[in-house]
């Protein structure tokens, strides 16, 4: 299978993070795995005169094209001409290229959470009138509409994230080249499962502090991020904490909160993002799946148990007090 990859309206960073792939070599890992890269606008090599030509091939199916991903946010002002974004050499807006693409490719692949939602570009007054590949923040439609379907009967694949994961796009990627996926594999909003199955919280180096409800107050300290300092990972569908970055680190790990990049309006949660919304003392954002009664019982019990270790080390920014070291070999 082969892969066109265009960048619309973004930062490029979901082409940063895929570079961070842990096997390193990406286009290798996608070669080894059946697909060829097209063209793409940062690690492609073709002289842009050739570049046009292998958009124009595709474009007109004189080019067969398996999979389209999109990077960024589809702009469609000044009112709905998209102009703001023309491509370069063409003169024509970025939109009707990837309207008359998606025409023709077998699966279509929002990369980041620009692409599939709008994300930070469409933020603010959003004067470009940017929206997601399709879906305008939380709103089926976008771009092409909320009834289109690829020729292989897939909407939109929206792999979220600000940016992506780049195991998440090199495993969608690898899934659809051994036609491995159907409708079941992706959830409400189009994200494939095997990542947005799971919650940040699962993995959280910081779950033993949240179980006890033993807070951090600042960034620095080990403490549960959650009650005090605006983390999502309760109810952030991503696999972050089991699925390491760099194989090493996610935003908890490196002491900040999960702002729950994945999901359509991440981007203004209404407060700063260090800072957890509270009504009468208690986390507006509670944990999915869980009634707000349980919550504050939950909460009352755990910090009544915790233990005084756990107490001290959440508000450090170390390990001040290490667990106890007891025989584990108990016997009845």
């Amino acid at each position: 299978m082969n892969v066109l990859w265009l960048q619309s309206g973004g930062c490029g960073g979901c082409t940063m993070s895929l570079l961070c792939h842990d096997a390193g070599d990406v286009t290798g890992t996608l070669q080894a795995g059946g697909i060829e890269l097209l063209w793409h606008p940062s690690l492609s090599e073709q002289t842009a005169g050739e570049a046009l030509d292998i958009l124009d091939a595709c474009a007109d199916g004189r080019q067969a094209l398996d999979i389209l991903c999109i990077e960024g946010a589809l702009l469609r002002g000044p009112e709905g001409s998209g102009r703001f974004h023309l491509l370069a050499g063409t003169g024509r807006p970025m939109i009707d290229w990837v309207r008359r693409l998606a025409a023709r490719a077998q699966h279509v692949v929002a990369v980041g959470s620009c692409a599939a939602f709008g994300g930070m570009t469409s933020s603010g007054c959003n004067p470009t009138d940017a929206c997601g590949l399709q879906y305008d923040g939380d709103q089926p439609g976008g771009l092409l509409g909320t009834a289109w379907r690829s020729p292989a009967g897939l909407p939109v694949i929206n792999v979220a994230g600000c940016p992506t994961h780049p195991g998440w796009v090199v495993e969608t990627l690898l899934g659809l080249a051994a036609k491995a996926f159907s409708a079941a594999d992706f959830d409400a909003l189009g994200r494939p499962r095997f990542y947005a199955d799971k919650l940040v919280h699962h993995g959280c180096s910081r779950n033993e502090y949240y179980e006890f409800k033993a807070s951090a107050a600042e960034l620095s300290q080990l403490g549960c991020l959650m009650e005090n300092l605006g983390c999502k990972g309760t109810q952030a569908h991503a696999d972050c904490n089991t699925r390491l970055w760099n194989g090493a680190g996610s935003c908890p790990e490196g002491g900040f909160a999960c702002i729950s990049c994945t999901e359509p309006g991440f981007e203004e949660p209404g407060h700063p993002f260090h800072q957890t919304p509270k009504l009468a003392g208690i986390p507006i954002g509670l944990p999915s799946d869980m009634p707000k009664a349980w919550f504050v019982a939950l909460a009352a019990l755990s910090k009544s148990a915790t233990p005084s270790r756990v107490r001290e080390n959440a508000h450090a920014d170390h390990t001040v007090v290490p667990p106890a070291i007891r025989r584990s070999g108990l016997k009845y």
